[in-house]
């Protein structure tokens, strides 16, 4: 992939994130100061090896999971911008604000609902804390029955899944057809392991469509993870 291919790929993913809706070669040749045709030529290779498609013939591209995850594994961690460095001031106050540690969890995964508008999710124990459910089938994506009873399949084998697989990444992100349960859901599962009261191996984390601001999330989710880890496991 060119650096000119890398840059409308994610221009792509970011504008698509915005829109809900495929992006076009006209949009993206004023961004890039090119002609449409250009951009085209460039659509038309990043298609060839996988990394967006076209919905419909007459319509622009989307990201594929393949894309998607290209652009999460190139991210860089920059300062980020001041609405972002308030959001996590506002996740962690809410950490620290003290009472019962599954009172702060609580906090916690509300708190991510609030700043992603996905759903979110806490291990305690050995429950599942979830909250958030409406965000997620708001979602144009999980509009389909099928997509909604596959999410469904996710979420009723994710607690069983967390304790058999125990992911040991400080932050792992599954990607669509990367989830192990609901691959055909469109969802993509981003959580922090961190150590609590209740376990070494403690989850937060949300749940929500590919179509994702996958920098700012992240961020939250990797920053809700150590603020717990830090308040709790003393």
């Amino acid at each position: 992939m060119t650096p000119r291919q890398e840059k409308i790929l994610q221009a792509v993913i970011e504008q698509y994130a915005e829109v809900a809706s495929p992006v076009g070669s006209n949009l993206l040749a004023r961004v890039f100061g090119v002609s449409s045709a250009t951009i085209r030529s460039e659509m038309a290779e990043l298609e060839r090896l996988g990394y967006i498609m076209q919905p419909h013939t007459s319509a622009g591209r989307i990201p594929t999971d393949k894309g998607y995850r290209f652009y999460v594994n190139t991210l860089t961690t920059a300062d980020g911008k001041p609405a972002e460095r308030r959001a996590e001031r506002a996740l962690e106050a809410r950490v620290n604000s003290g009472g019962q540690p599954e009172r702060t969890i609580h906090n916690a995964v509300d708190t991510l609902v609030e700043l992603t508008h996905n759903l979110g999710m806490a291990t305690i124990g050995n429950q599942l804390y979830m909250s958030g459910l409406s965000n997620l089938f708001g979602q144009p994506e999980f509009m389909h029955p099928g997509q909604v009873q596959e999410v469904a399949r996710l979420l009723d084998n994710l607690q069983p899944w967390l304790n058999e697989a125990a992911p040991n990444e400080p932050l792992s992100v599954y990607i669509g057809r990367e989830n192990p349960i609901g691959r055909s859901a469109g969802a993509s599962l981003i959580i922090s392991r961190f150590r609590s009261p209740f376990s070494d191996s403690s989850y937060i984390g949300v749940l929500g469509p590919t179509r994702q601001s996958y920098r700012d999330v992240m961020s939250l989710v990797g920053r809700a993870g150590h603020a717990l880890e830090e308040t709790l496991y003393v």
